[in-house]
């Protein structure tokens, strides 16, 4: 797996930036699946990847990249990547059933940007 495909996936793993801290369950918590598309920069086209959601707090993506996320009691999410020297940051917002937002990343093979969207299992 590159390393931007790694990025790519973990993006929507959705980190706390400002977002109030969940510390109960949250409509949000379970198994979504989320697809990511580059639209700028030469990362992978399109990826899929499954995550789960415990309390608020985003999990998965897996392999070597740290992933810190977390959606809010309204559904807004934010993430935060890091692999290695590459790096990105996701927002959006999740409904009961779906949700959508944006992405961008960088390292030593340059920027990259898109959008992502996430489908309740």
């Amino acid at each position: 797996m590159t390393p931007f495909r790694v990025l790519g996936a973990a993006v929507i793993l959705f980190a706390s930036l400002g977002i109030p801290e969940a510390s109960a369950r949250t409509p949000y918590d379970g198994y979504w699946s989320v697809v990511i598309y580059t639209q700028r920069g030469t990362c992978q086209p399109a990826y899929r990847s499954g995550v789960s959601i415990v309390n608020g707090h985003v999990r998965g993506g897996g392999g070597a990249a740290n992933v810190y996320g977390r959606v809010n009691r309204r559904g807004s999410v934010s993430v935060v990547v890091r692999t290695g020297a590459q790096s990105a940051r996701g927002s959006g917002r999740l409904g009961r059933r779906a949700g959508s937002g944006r992405w961008s990343g960088s390292g030593p093979a340059g920027r990259c940007s898109g959008r992502w969207v996430a489908q309740r299992r």
